[in-house]
């Protein structure tokens, strides 16, 4: 385990050190390769063209990113861990990446994204994360929401604005909701971070107290 201490009084204890925290960081950050405008892939995309092959026993297997339902027939077909977005995983990255931030603060700052010249703390790379997750329901200026995919003319029909499924996972190039459309169970972790990016914002716009020295009634 890695432990460092702050300055303060603070002590982190984790399984990863700094700097091995920034090199995962510089490939989860990268749109290249795991980040999507709707989050964390679970597959590098880097895989697309770079499919990874291992032998074993005489029998090549290969790993190739797949953005949306699986075309391997491991699993029944049933295997689609290799580039969707899953919010569950999506969620565990943003907590932990937020909690390294509160230790860090702005003593640690990466690109974000990778190639943008833009350098943010650790807080800041959580916000930004949670807020491509949030597109995936936010509606853009035509009213469409992205999970909805080619059935947005349906969502725009009177009474149905505002009906959300909760999908299993998300394409991992076009945020597309893909397989079960009723994981309560885990995508509704959604509400959540809407309601922490919320409360940030507000606590954002109350101005702060104005403090008067040497001034009685």
């Amino acid at each position: 385990p890695n432990e460092e201490h702050s300055d303060g009084e603070q002590i982190l204890l984790s399984l990863i050190p700094q700097q091995r925290l920034i090199y995962l960081l510089e490939r989860l950050l990268n749109e290249s390769e795991f980040l999507s405008e709707g989050g964390i892939r679970a597959l590098s995309k880097y895989h697309e063209a770079n499919p990874y092959s291992v032998k074993i026993d005489g029998v090549e297997y290969n790993i190739q990113y797949d953005p949306g339902d699986s075309t391997s027939n491991f699993f029944g077909g049933n295997s689609n861990w290799r580039g969707p977005v899953w919010m569950p995983i999506n969620f565990i990255i943003i907590q932990s990446i937020r909690k390294y931030g509160q230790f860090y603060g702005d003593s640690l700052q990466v690109e974000c994204p990778v190639g943008s010249g833009n350098k943010r703390n650790l807080m800041q790379v959580a916000d930004e994360l949670t807020q491509r997750v949030i597109t995936l329901f936010r509606k853009d200026k035509d009213g469409d929401r992205r999970l909805h995919g080619e059935y947005n003319w349906f969502y725009r029909q009177p009474g149905n604005e505002n009906l959300l499924l909760f999908y299993e996972y998300f394409h991992g190039d076009n945020g597309n909701g893909l397989g079960a459309s009723h994981q309560t169970g885990w995508t509704a972790v959604i509400a959540e971070l809407i309601q922490e990016a919320e409360l940030k914002k507000k606590r954002a716009e109350v101005p702060s107290p104005i403090i008067s020295e040497g001034l009685e009634d």
